[in-house]
This record gives C-alpha cells, sequence and structure tokens, in this order.
C-alpha cells in the first residue's frame, strides 16, 4: 500500500498541541501507511515529541509556521494578515500536493475561507459544504452542511445534495436516500428556500425521497440529510449535548444506593459499550466537500479520541480519493460558473 501523508495543523484547537501530538502518534502506531507533517512551530512540537518514545519519525515530519490562527480571529484576517500561519502552510502543503489531506481543529470560519482561497472549489461548485456522519438506529447518515455556510439558497442546497450523494456512494450506500431537513414532511411545510430546493431536486436524478423532521434522522430514514449551515450545526451540538447528557445520566442512575450498584454492577457493561459507540468523539471530523483537495475541520474541544478520529476520516478519504469521484460525478450534473438559480 502506497504511503497517505496527512498535514496536521499542529497548533489550532482548544488543547493545544500537546493532545494533537498524542492523537498523531497513536494513528502512526495504528495505520502503517500512514506518514504524517505536524505544521507549527519546531521548538515546541520537538519538545513535545520528545516525551513520546518509539515514535518513528521516519513517517513522521514537521513543517515550520511562525504564526498561528486565533478561534477569535476574523476569516479576513486570516486571509490577510497571517501569511505564515500553521493553517495556511498546511493547505499549501496539499496544494502543492506534498500531501494528501489536511486535518484543523482551528477557526471554522478562517479554514473555510483559506481553503477556497488556496485550493479551490471544484469546478461548478458554488460553495464547499461540511458534512459529518452522524449516527442512526440502521447506521450512519450524512448530514450537511453543517455550519459553513448559515445562509443558503436553493442553488446551494441542490449542490450539497449531490456532493452529500457522492460521499455516501464512495462509502459504500449503493443508491442513497436524499432528504431535504425541515419542520415538517408535508409539502406546504418550510420556508422558501427549502420548497425551491425540493423543487429542483425532484427533477435531479437523485434518489430524493422528500422532506424529513429530526427525529427522522436518526430512525435512519434518509442516508444524505440536506440544510443549511446554521440548521445542521444546531442539529450537530444539540446531538452532541444529548449524548453526553444520556451517558452522565446512565452513570448517576447506578451509582446511588445498594440495590443501583447491584444493577449497576449487571447492565453498566453493555450500557457503557452503547454509550462508547455514540459518543460525538467517536464520530469527529467534518469533511469540506466540493474543495479541490481533502480537508478535515475537527471540533476544536476535541480530545485525543476525537483527533484521533479526524485524522482517520481524512485517512479513508484519500485511501478513496474522494476529490476524484466528487469531480467525476458532479461534472455531470453541474456547469462550471452556472450563475445561482440557473435550475430554477
Amino acid at each position: 500500500m502506497s504511503a497517505q501523508i496527512i498535514a496536521i495543523d499542529a497548533m489550532g484547537g482548544d488543547f493545544g498541541p500537546r493532545s494533537i501530538v498524542q492523537a498523531c502518534v497513536a494513528c502512526l502506531s495504528e495505520h502503517p501507511s500512514l506518514y504524517l507533517a505536524l505544521v507549527g512551530q519546531p521548538k515546541l512540537l520537538e519538545e513535545i515529541l520528545s516525551t513520546h518514545r518509539g515514535v518513528d519519525r521516519a513517517r513522521l515530519q514537521i513543517l515550520p509556521a511562525t504564526e498561528v490562527i486565533g478561534m477569535s480571529d476574523k476569516p479576513s484576517q486570516a486571509l490577510r494578515g497571517k501569511p505564515d500561519a500553521s493553517m495556511r502552510i498546511a493547505l499549501q502543503a496539499l496544494r502543492d500536493d506534498r500531501v494528501h489531506a489536511v486535518v484543523s481543529a482551528g477557526n471554522t470560519g478562517a479554514l473555510m475561507a483559506l481553503s477556497c482561497h488556496v485550493l479551490k472549489t471544484l469546478p461548478g461548485v458554488t460553495r464547499p459544504a461540511m458534512v459529518a456522519a452522524i449516527p442512526t438506529r440502521t447506521g450512519h447518515c450524512q448530514v450537511l452542511d453543517l455550519g459553513a455556510n448559515v445562509d443558503c439558497d436553493a442553488e446551494h442546497l441542490y449542490q450539497f445534495a449531490h456532493m452529500g450523494a457522492l460521499a455516501a456512494q464512495a462509502q459504500g450506500v449503493i443508491r442513497p436516500r436524499v432528504a431535504l431537513l425541515n419542520v415538517g414532511t408535508e409539502d406546504i411545510k418550510g420556508n422558501q428556500q427549502v420548497k425551491a430546493a425540493a423543487r429542483l431536486l425532484q427533477k435531479a436524478g437523485l434518489n430524493y425521497i422528500g422532506y424529513i423532521e429530526g427525529d427522522g434522522v436518526y430512525r435512519g430514514e434518509a442516508d444524505v440529510v440536506v440544510c443549511d449551515g446554521f440548521v445542521g450545526n444546531v442539529l450537530l451540538k444539540a446531538s452532541e449535548g444529548l449524548a453526553s447528557m444520556i451517558g452522565e445520566r446512565i452513570e448517576a442512575q447506578f451509582s446511588g444506593g445498594l440495590f443501583a450498584r447491584l444493577a449497576g454492577a449487571v447492565a453498566l457493561p453493555a450500557l457503557r459499550r452503547l454509550r462508547e459507540e455514540l459518543v460525538p468523539a467517536r464520530h469527529n471530523g467534518a469533511s469540506f466537500l466540493g474543495l479541490q483537495g481533502i480537508v478535515v475541520k475537527s471540533h476544536g474541544a476535541a480530545g485525543v479520541q476525537g483527533l484521533k478520529a479526524a485524522i482517520e476520516r481524512a485517512l479513508q478519504q484519500v485511501e478513496s480519493n474522494l476529490p476524484r469521484q466528487l469531480g467525476q460525478g458532479l461534472a455531470a450534473v453541474l456547469s462550471p460558473k452556472q450563475e445561482d438559480g440557473d435550475r430554477m
């Protein structure tokens, strides 16, 4: 198997380089074909790496970057004010074919702006979309957009549907069911953008099944769910919060009196396995679909397990050559530089 090289923005995220380096070391030990390029301040990264014994340095290099994009920096600051930021250097390495993908836990707005500026979008794609797999009763569902585009028109949602369907197919889903997230399943429900997108998707050649409500997402009624970034981000954060709360409540229920502890001794192992399957960190990593390259955004507050999941998501997409599959699939349905609303 050929080497897969992934650049890691080592300076992004809430917990700093130490968690990122730890996740990288764990990934290298589990994936023999994986090579990593840590992008950031060399002295600091070397100091952290020195605390990890047995690291295969032949598969781990450091790309120097002197600047860091903060979580509060505006995208315009990232574009114009920090030419040597770790995030930008990582994306430039991807543009120049020195690596095969980029993973960052940094500023989402800055990552989107820099990705579009450095890598450019695939022909015909107006805006990239953030997509992630959400666990459902029957498996997983690809949901997009998750926050990259707060305001979307019908054409954007139409493009997201095609990109989401192609991403699902790349993961082995045959003829994925595509739905629009809405406040009801009736045709009369929804705002004007959703209704207009529904008219486009009805003649798009996809396996479009209509509207879906939030509870239908978790029942596994669709393989791809499309919405604007405002709604998608609320759905994602609410899902993460609910999963964490249920896990905490389960632990609390079995930590009371003697009877509760005895019952817990029997039930907790199975419940903990279930929680492990649903824990948000296990599903961390949202991909920017529509770019000329693979970019995965990790949750800023992700710990080692979450960061590792984001790196593994990028590795899967490198192995499947997702941008090439997207480019070929989208060429048949999207016209380059097509104006919004041309299909209306």
